[in-house]
């Protein structure tokens, strides 16, 4: 082992500080913000490469200062350790300009207030080549570097694409312009007149965001503030300014700063990204500003090279009560949400045909907007997480259910359409796969995907809207068959739910008998239907192993039933239906065949997982009779939360993921499970005759 030369070791630190010159720029720029500037202006040419000259009007440095200036860790921001809990600076490890004069040529010209004349001096490995030399300035500090990583030929090469590093600064500038209102910026080509960003003091951000950004993008800002003083989950502050329904744009811009430093915060962007998607249409990417202050000791600013990242005290805290906060700002500005004209098919929809509607841009001057007609009028957007028939009940006290987020299960579909997971490579898996593929009905897909949801009609269908037709859907079948498919999708990749208390399968196996016995009126035979379940259990026993790798069915030695998968993110079956799922099980899987067991005991998981009736009758309807018998108060509010439970997870879990996954089969296109009830333009000819 042999002891680096102080030279080698300072080069590697310095590649590691400025790895671009974007980070140049910014540690720059944090250093002309530090000093109280009131106005900064930065010069680039070859994307950096060639020249970075940063100019502000701070206080500038003391000239008595200046040889000392580039070494590494010497720095005013702070004197001990302990300094780092309180620091408002952005800089504090004196690192930055050391590291630019190890892998460039640094030239400070500087003046401080009260002085006759300013002082030049160049830099190179950190010491100065020259004592300063006296020069005419203006107020403040002007530093160029020059041919940055004239020594790292690796970096350079990786470098020589200019436009795109310019690009970089002018979006870093343009973030620092936003949240310094009053500090005004410009950056610009070396021999350029036009600058690319300039800004004026304001105290206005929304006026500085509209300088940057453009009036278009100013115009679809919502201003947002929450705050949060509870010690046990966080403590700060936030306010900026978010998009609203209006904004479309296919990438995010998020501009963040924290206690006014610029950073990066991926869980935070991700949070409120997934608020949007399921919330705006064509799930448009958001336009974010966002500063939020906190107690300097809740955060810590010395954990990343860059200093890019921080570390926050209750992280999950704030994000959650910020992502809340957007969710709700979101819900609320539907009153200013536009949509484009459309125009819809007159082909007929009694076959299920597949049709697209054609976007017309809205007029502008000199031309007229094609108008539609009002017996083909769509009035309601198929994005709209909520329920239209829910609309109506306001009188009806909210259920704890639909106080619950609606947006949990599309998150984490949003998640798995971003992620997904591949499936075990088994060939009967993926000929399964290949089947629901070739047997999509492409009318039926086309109304799952576009589709609005009304609400419940009765127990077993539920309302829905595509374009201009009213259908009743068979929610059992189509819940059904998404959990079929999603257990072929996610073979082998499943999520555990963890049963509170171990479920012994001969019990559970001799109810599903029982059931079975009074349905058909068979023997009453307790004995053959013990020795019935003994061997049921030793045959599942003896395929656990395989039911547990596959398909996350977990069953012990004892024989008792531990673990069941995750199909569905937010649902859970009805553990009532444990018996029945147990006994179809052991009973109608074709273990020999790989293909059809394979088939089978997703079919089954399809029927235990979809969303059934509950098994008491629905007080709300004719079922109130049945508890008026007993006068059971317990039972009625069981029966009560149980229906109200899955009609939330209906329209909240099954509607929002049927959109995302389901591929109908061609059998619902006949099978009853998809009726059109209503159609807009046929109902106008009926009120036209009347």
């Amino acid at each position: 082992i042999r002891r680096l030369d102080e030279s080698v070791v300072n080069r590697i630190a310095a590649g590691e500080v400025i790895q671009r010159p974007v980070l140049a720029v910014k540690e720059l720029v944090e250093n002309s913000l530090d000093a109280g500037s009131t106005s900064i202006s930065v010069v680039v040419k070859d994307g950096g490469l060639k020249l970075i000259q940063v100019s502000d009007n701070g206080h500038g440095i003391r000239s008595e200062d200046l040889p000392i200036l580039c070494e590494r860790h010497t720095t005013s921001k702070l004197s001990a350790y302990e300094d780092l809990q309180s620091i408002k600076s952005m800089g504090f490890r004196g690192e930055a300009l050391a590291s630019m004069t190890y892998v460039g040529h640094v030239t400070v010209t500087t003046i401080t207030e009260g002085q006759l004349h300013g002082y030049r001096v160049s830099y190179r490995d950190g010491v100065m080549e020259h004592e300063p030399k006296p020069c005419a300035a203006v107020r403040g500090t002007q530093i160029m570097v020059e041919n940055l990583f004239y020594n790292m030929i690796a970096r350079r090469k990786t470098l020589q694409n200019a436009n795109d590093d310019y690009a970089k600064i002018v979006d870093l500038i343009s973030r620092f312009a936003i949240h310094n209102s009053s500090v005004s910026f410009s950056c610009r080509k070396h021999g350029v007149n036009r600058a690319d960003v300039h800004t004026v003091a304001t105290l206005s951000k929304l006026d500085a965001i509209k300088t940057i950004y453009g009036i278009s993008v100013a115009r679809d800002l919502m201003e947002i503030t929450v705050s949060d003083d509870n010690p046990s989950r966080s403590i700060f502050e936030m306010n900026g300014f978010i998009s609203n329904a209006n904004y479309t744009a296919k990438k995010t811009t998020m501009v963040l700063f924290i206690n006014d430093r610029l950073v990066e915060c991926t869980s935070l962007k991700r949070a409120v990204e997934v608020v949007y998607s399921s919330t705006l249409p064509k799930a448009s990417r958001p336009f974010i500003y966002m500063s939020i202050k906190l107690p300097s000791e809740h955060v810590d600013v010395n954990i990343h090279p860059t200093k890019r990242e921080v570390s926050l005290l209750n992280q999950e805290s704030l994000i959650e009560t910020i992502q809340n906060a957007v969710e709700s700002k979101l819900m609320t500005c539907n009153t200013t949400r536009t949509f484009q004209t459309q125009t819809v098919s007159c082909a007929p929809a009694s076959n299920f045909t597949a049709r697209k509607d054609t976007e017309i841009s809205p007029s502008v001057s000199g031309t007229k907007s094609q108008k539609v007609p009002v017996n083909q009028m769509v009035r309601t957007d198929s994005r709209d997480p909520f329920g239209r028939l829910h609309a109506y009940w306001q009188d009806c006290p909210a259920s704890q259910h639909e106080k619950k987020s609606d947006l949990a299960s599309v998150r984490i579909a949003v998640r798995q359409r971003r992620n997904p997971r591949e499936s075990a490579d088994l060939t009967s898996i993926h000929e399964l796969l290949n089947e629901i593929d070739q047997n999509i009905h492409p009318g039926l897909l086309e109304i799952v995907k576009n589709c609005t949801y009304i609400g419940l009609a009765d127990e077993a269908f539920a309302l829905l809207q595509h374009n201009t037709h009213l259908y009743l859907v068979n929610v059992v079948n189509v819940s059904k068959e998404l959990m079929y498919q999603q257990v072929i999708r996610r073979f082998a990749h499943f999520n555990a739910i963890q049963l509170s208390e171990p479920a012994p399968l001969p019990e559970l196996l001799i109810l599903a008998l029982k059931d079975e016995d009074l349905e058909s009126g068979g023997d009453n035979d307790d004995e053959l239907r013990k020795k019935i379940a003994e061997m049921n259990t030793e045959l599942l026993k003896q395929k656990g192993e395989m039911l547990e790798e596959y398909f996350c069915i977990n069953i012990n030695q004892e024989g008792n039933l531990m673990r069941l998968p995750v199909i569905l993110e937010q649902h859970t079956p009805d553990m009532d239906h444990i018996p029945e799922f147990l006994l179809s099980l052991a009973n109608d899987v074709d273990w020999e065949n790989e293909k059809e067991c394979f088939q089978a005991i997703s079919a089954v998981l399809g029927n235990f997982y979809a969303m059934h009736p509950p098994v008491l009758p629905n007080p709300a309807g004719d079922g109130i009779e049945f508890y008026k018998k007993d006068l059971d108060q317990e039972l009625l509010a069981e029966a009560e939360t149980a229906w109200a439970q899955r009609e939330w997870n209906i329209q909240h879990v099954l509607f929002p993921s049927m959109r995302l996954f389901l591929k109908p089969p061609k059998s619902m296109a006949t099978d009853g499970t998809f009726v059109q009830v209503a159609s807009l333009e046929k109902l106008y000819k009926i009120f036209e005759r009347c």
